[in-house]
């Protein structure tokens, strides 16, 4: 196994100092190393937000002569003028540009680290063109999906987050070259198992995280902003893990992939948040929010390259809003006996608007939820990794806030049902 060091030629992507150094100077290391990491891929950064700034107002010119706008209807759509929701398109341009900066713009001995799978590129295009004919045709449910799986797929093919399996059960079944089981004429490996529940659990991946990014994007600036800081988590969690972890392989790790998409992303949000901040000029559309969610999802899932599961969860902490909203609506639902796909006006941006009476300062407190769950995930991912201890207590912590979160929503609705009920026997 080859370990770089700060004297290799590839300064702030692994081991950023020398793990013989002091604490105290071995911090400051990671710290420098992180600042030349991040001067390494400014360009991806800066040419994904000056893009996304610089189409925002394009896009939403030609949205609005198309008449692709979302109008109001004081229900659920609570803006006060039809806003154009193109704004996704705009965001995919960022990103492509900041993904083609980084195949071709970056110089030095970085150039030389593998950039941001294909597969993770042509999933983006499959989840766009998804969520963009979801935009202006009104796909069915079961198009949607299927285009999400076809995203997924392309990443199992090239083995992108598979990982995620072999982490969780090779403690329990052992290395991946093990035979499981013999039939004669076969033989079934671990490896063979962990690559189809790996595959799956990528499927599993995708779809939820392109479908709950997809329903708190309810209020101006909302997912933009957020997505703007579970970025930053991402970011910090991958040069963290650049800092700590060995490279077993330099042809095909994945240490510059970690850092580069989150960083995209990041700057393509912040292009099309000026926009789309409240009050917003422009909407991001299922393009725009399926493709969030694609994105933070697949970066989470490179965590799973080096086979630590507690990174991954890292990861699933930064992006506990959106899984957070997601369980509350299931709850909510079944408890109301709705179908899953019924929409409705009690997500968790929808009761704080209402409780604190405008949409910024709901987007606001949001913004602040979010800072607080990934600056858990970040702790979490810094415990792994600096001290390997076993972190029982940020996972108690997590557990605690979730469930009571889900039984204070299941009791809420429960006593909806039941005021419901009694409305109707009244009538």
């Amino acid at each position: 196994m080859m370990l770089l060091q700060s004297a290799d030629p590839i300064p702030g992507l692994v081991y950023l100092s020398p793990p013989a150094v002091g604490a105290a100077a071995g911090d400051l290391g990671v710290v420098v190393g992180a600042i030349s990491a991040l001067n390494t891929y400014a360009p991806v950064f800066v040419g994904a937000f000056l893009t996304t700034l610089i189409a925002t107002p394009l896009v939403h010119r030609v949205a609005t002569l198309a008449g692709i706008i979302d109008k109001p209807d004081q229900q659920r759509k609570h803006h006060s003028y039809p806003i154009a929701y193109l704004g996704g398109t705009a965001v995919f341009l960022g990103l492509l540009v900041g993904l083609a900066i980084s195949y071709v713009g970056i110089s030095g001995p970085a150039a030389d680290l593998p950039p941001v799978p294909i597969a993770v590129i042509a999933g983006m295009v499959a989840i766009a063109f998804t969520g963009l004919a979801d935009d202006i045709w009104k796909w069915d449910p079961r198009l949607k999906i299927a285009g999400q799986l076809v995203a997924a797929a392309a990443l199992a093919a090239q083995e992108v987050g598979t990982g995620v399996a072999s982490g969780l059960l090779q403690p329990i079944l052992g290395n991946s070259d093990q035979v499981l089981a013999g039939f004669g004429w076969a033989e079934l490996t671990n490896g063979q198992l962990y690559y189809w529940i790996g595959t799956a659990l990528v499927a599993v991946f995708v779809l939820g995280g392109c479908n709950s990014a997809n329903l708190i994007d309810g209020l101006d600036g909302l997912l933009t902003g957020t997505g703007v800081i579970m970025s930053l988590g991402l970011i910090i969690i991958a040069l963290l893990m650049a800092a700590k972890l060995p490279v077993d392989d330099i042809e095909t790790t994945q240490v510059a992939a970690r850092v580069v998409l989150p960083l995209v992303l990041m700057g393509a949000l912040l292009g099309f948040l000026p926009w789309n901040f409240n009050p917003a000029v422009i909407f991001l559309g299922d393009c725009g929010s399926l493709l969030i969610g694609y994105c933070l999802v697949t970066s989470i899932m490179l965590f799973a390259e080096v086979g630590y599961t507690s990174l991954v969860f890292a990861g699933l902490i930064v992006f506990a809003l959106p899984i957070l909203d997601t369980m509350l609506a299931i709850v909510r639902r079944k408890v109301a006996g709705l179908p899953m796909s019924t929409p409705d006006a009690n997500h968790l941006h929808h009761q704080l608007k209402r409780a604190l009476g405008s949409v910024r300062k709901a987007v606001l407190a949001l913004y602040g939820i979010t800072i607080c769950f990934t600056g858990l995930g970040i702790g979490l991912a810094a415990m792994v990794l600096m001290t390997q201890m076993r972190t029982l207590i940020v996972y108690g912590i997590i557990s605690v806030i979730f469930l009571s979160i889900v039984v204070y929503a299941y009791k809420i609705a429960r006593i909806g049902s039941f005021s419901a009920q009694a409305r109707g026997e009244e009538s």
